[in-house]
């Protein structure tokens, strides 16, 4: 398709007192522009006039010189949509910058954030893709949040939440929030205790670097999720393991760590423990947070989805409890609406909030004022509510379907419990496997897997996958277990 746009701005020097001609200036300051990478082949030119009155020439002048550019096989011209850098540029054409050939690397040092032990893993072309637990967007509350939209830009007072606002986060946004925390999860926190946050990765963020200095000890559990190590140890953190069994964090394991070296801080993901899904039991729960108030270190919550829990009782949150002194509750409603709708937030003590959104406005002076009324709008109204309710149907289907096809396609190669929330499941191979190997293998086959040897602190092998469920239709379940079957 031809580009319409002609975004090329004229850099061109003239000089009038010189013998070589006006119109030879343009053609090699054209040629010198192509050259130097600028104008790359099939780039429209602007036309003879607007290039006539931008160099302040005749326009005959520019006709001259583009007439001699075709001629030489820098441009050609398409009869009624204009003049365009030529595909196969002359043979003597020797390029400033040969971008392939640019050196990978800068001429100067810089911090490089590791990237591997990432979930995150994208969605390619007619791709089934078990993921690590994402909601399925196509049940995202797409007409509600458009008509939230029109109505905001339609009020009289739209103009005030154009400018600059709080880094904490729009007040509307923040009352909603604590309202919902406080009657869904039992979370005392008001609007003045609240930063929300583009998501709760930006959330884990802010608070490891507000929290934590250089050579601080965080323990975390293993397995557990890298991209929280990583932050961890970007700040300068040390990092300790603490083992995960079938009830959670082992605790016992943590106060004996304690009592021989000072912790800062606890990352733990107790709801539904990411990667292997298990919920931390009320007896671990109440001891961390004892232990949090003896050796005066803070608990990191990560609550990533709190809201799809489908046993019969669904745990409080650790931040809810009346002795929780020392917890960051870190959260989302980006799993709940969509993944592209960044909204997160971070509850804690007033002072360590304050000082994470003093920190978030250096990064990102506030959030997205426009997204946050119109989510608050939607969750006093109670469209966030019904949209929970009809995802939460949907997804519990698909965790019954889940369990049955998983034991239908592999029967007694594998292990696995169903899990009581969350948005995955995990199942542990009885045969060792490398889901390096298998991935690669899969995704030839139009199957995309996570690896989790990422997920394992040492970087072992755990012989088990993370497969996320719900954003998968039934028909697009059953085409993934069975190429994984052949494999298996």
């Amino acid at each position: 398709m031809v580009q319409k746009l002609r975004p090329w701005k004229t850099v061109i020097s003239l000089n009038f007192d010189c013998e070589r001609p006006v119109y030879r200036q343009i053609a090699d300051g054209i040629i010198e522009e192509i050259k130097r990478g600028r104008l790359v082949p099939g780039t429209p030119l602007p036309g003879t006039r607007q290039l006539a009155e931008d160099l302040a020439v005749n326009r005959k002048t520019i006709i001259l010189a583009f007439d001699e550019l075709l001629a030489e096989g820098w441009l050609v011209s398409v009869s009624k949509k204009g003049t365009f850098v030529s595909e196969k540029l002359p043979l003597q054409a020797t390029l400033h910058r040969n971008r392939k050939e640019a050196p990978a690397s800068p001429g100067f040092g810089f911090r490089q954030a590791p990237a591997e032990g990432s979930p995150f893993i994208p969605k390619g072309k007619n791709v089934i893709t078990f993921d690590d637990g994402l909601p399925d967007v196509r049940l995202a509350p797409m007409e509600e949040l458009v008509r939230s939209y029109k109505r905001i830009f339609q009020q009289n007072a739209r103009w005030r939440m154009m400018g600059y606002g709080n880094p904490k986060g729009t007040e509307t946004a923040r009352t909603a929030i604590a309202k919902m925390l406080l009657h869904d999860r039992g979370l005392n926190a008001d609007k003045e205790r609240l930063c929300i946050t583009r998501g709760s990765q930006m959330a884990l963020y802010l608070t490891a670097n507000t929290l934590v200095e250089k050579g601080d000890r965080i323990a975390v559990e293993d397995p557990g999720y890298a991209p929280a190590w990583n932050t961890f140890t970007q700040c300068g953190a040390k990092l300790v393991p603490i083992k995960v069994d079938s009830e959670g964090m082992c605790i016992d394991t943590l106060e004996k760590v304690c009592a021989k070296t000072q912790i800062k801080a606890v990352y733990v993901t107790p709801h539904h423990q990411f990667p292997t899904t298990v919920s931390m039991k009320i007896d671990r729960r109440l001891k961390l947070i004892a232990l949090s108030n003896r050796f005066g270190f803070a608990i990191i919550e990560d609550d990533y989805d709190h809201e799809f829990h489908f046993s019969s009782k669904s745990l409080l949150p650790l931040a809810s409890h009346e002795h929780a002194a020392n917890v960051i509750y870190i959260s989302s409603l980006s799993k709940l609406v969509a993944p592209a709708v960044r909204l997160g937030y971070i509850a804690g003590p007033e002072a360590f909030v304050n000082a994470a959104a003093s920190l978030r406005k250096m990064i990102d002076v506030q959030g997205d004022n426009v997204m946050e009324h119109a989510i608050a709008e939607l969750m006093e109204d109670g469209a966030i509510r019904k949209h929970a309710r009809r995802a939460y149907k949907v997804y519990e289907e698909r965790r019954e379907n889940m369990g049955n096809k998983l034991l239908e396609y592999f029967g007694d190669k594998v292990d696995f419990r169903q899990p009581s929330g969350g948005l995955a499941y995990w199942v542990q191979l009885k045969k060792q496997q490398d889901t390096g190997k298998l991935a690669a293998k899969l995704l030839q086959q139009g199957v995309s897997i996570i690896p989790t040897e990422p997920f394992s602190f040492a970087g072992k092998p755990l012989h088990a996958l993370r497969l996320g469920y719900a954003s998968l239709t039934a028909e697009e379940l059953e085409r993934g277990l069975r190429a994984m079957h052949k494999l298996l």
